[in-house]
């Protein structure tokens, strides 16, 4: 995975918990969903980056 990619992710998680605390702070149930569901969705894309960088790793082993 690119540092970029890596880098995407984590900004969108920040942005997700950012959304997540000013909808704890105004009381606003809806900000803090949509940013839990921000973050949530940004893990996923990293799991998911994270267990594509393995599979590679594993066929170039194999490769040798």
């Amino acid at each position: 995975m690119s540092f970029t990619e890596k880098a995407k992710n984590k900004v969108e998680q920040m942005a997700g918990a950012a959304k997540e605390r000013v909808g704890d702070m105004t009381d606003n149930e809806s900000m803090r969903g949509d940013g839990a569901s921000q973050k949530g969705d940004a893990r996923a894309k990293q799991a998911g980056q994270n267990m594509k960088d393995a599979g590679r790793n594993v066929k170039d082993a194999f490769n040798k």
